[in-house]
């Protein structure tokens, strides 16, 4: 089994606990970073309507949930959401909470939307679980409309960590998946998220891949002793 068939298998495997676990493990910080992504965009957009907003990796579709309340706070128009997720045991979670909005079963690299068909994409903890980044990153170009906008949220590389990052190292090392293993009864799906991270990209690396797939860098944040990295990009 190839390594990006493995990993949307273990997401089936783990979707029925991921909700809870998740909730537990970032004892609901992930609810703050998800609202300022929103609140953001919204703001760099800069538009009282919007058609359409693809949420990639949309799991069990919480951050579709945050554009829609988002959008009523902000007074914002939203017409479409649509979910594009590869694992059917994330997105049927989804369906169940969340029965208003759209839903594909695909890929990052194989987004089945037209071009220039939606005003902002975002994909929250879920590039790194992208083994062909860079293609995944074109196909967002592709689909998005001109000065459209790219959200991510990811847990960042840190390459020179300073003490709190050496804290939340050991947090996400050495606790974190002992955690999610126990109420998810799978410790091998949570022993993965570190080692993710650890294969994964660095910031500085992240906004030069942004750029070469066709964007310009609005806004780059870290959040919570840098656990969380937010990064908005404009398609140019």
């Amino acid at each position: 089994m190839e390594k990006q068939e493995k990993i949307v298998s273990m997401f089936d495997n783990i979707a029925p606990t991921y909700d809870t676990a998740n909730r537990v493990m970032s004892m609901g910080v992930d609810k703050s970073w998800r609202r300022k992504a929103c609140d953001l965009a919204y703001k760099f957009y800069a538009k009282e309507s919007i058609d359409k907003i693809v949420d990639v990796a949309c799991g069990t579709g919480d951050m579709m949930d945050f554009w829609k309340k988002r959008s009523e706070v902000n007074a914002i128009a939203l017409g479409e959401i649509v979910g594009v997720d590869p694992s059917n045991g994330m997105v049927n979670v989804a369906r169940e909470k969340f029965p208003k909005f759209n839903y594909h079963i695909a890929k990052a690299t194989e987004i089945p939307l037209d071009d220039k068909s939606a005003d902002i994409l975002s994909i929250t903890y879920g590039i790194r679980n992208v083994v062909e980044r860079e293609a995944a990153l074109r196909e967002f170009n592709r689909v998005l409309k001109d000065g459209g906008l790219v959200v991510i949220l990811e847990f960042m590389k840190n390459e020179n960590p300073s003490l709190l990052g050496k804290i939340r190292d050991f947090y996400m090392n050495k606790i974190l998946p002992k955690v999610g293993g126990f109420i998810s009864n799978n410790l091998e799906a949570y022993e993965y998220l570190p080692n993710s991270i650890g294969d994964f990209s660095t910031v500085e690396n992240m906004q030069n891949e942004l750029v070469e797939a066709g964007f310009e860098i609005v806004y780059t944040k870290s959040f919570s002793m840098d656990i969380s990295t937010l990064l908005i990009a404009r398609k140019k």
